[in-house]
């Protein structure tokens, strides 16, 4: 972070990845998404991040669409609500 603008680097999608907002959890490892390139998927949260990072309604995250079914995606990175504003603030979300 620097001292004087309190910006932080961010990690960003890769070109694979988008950004996501989670519309709903739906129990389990699972949640609905609503992505940046207008597609409603099915967004499973990994093992490594099911105990660890708790994602819920409204949170935005970074989701890796499925290569075999397009309609779902692993969830890869959750933003906390500062890193949210940030990315609004620069214009990367809406």
């Amino acid at each position: 972070m620097t001292e004087e603008s309190g910006r932080r680097n961010l990690r960003m999608p890769n070109s694979d990845e988008v950004f996501a907002v989670v519309t709903e959890h739906l129990g389990g490892n699972h949640v609905q998404l609503r992505c940046e390139d207008g597609e409603e998927r099915l967004g499973r949260i990994p093992g490594r991040m099911k105990y660890r990072t708790w994602i819920e309604q409204d949170d935005i995250v970074v989701a890796e669409p499925w290569d075999w079914q397009d309609e779902k995606a692993t969830i890869e990175w959750r933003y906390t609500s500062q890193d949210a504003d940030q990315l609004r603030r620069e214009g990367h979300i809406d």
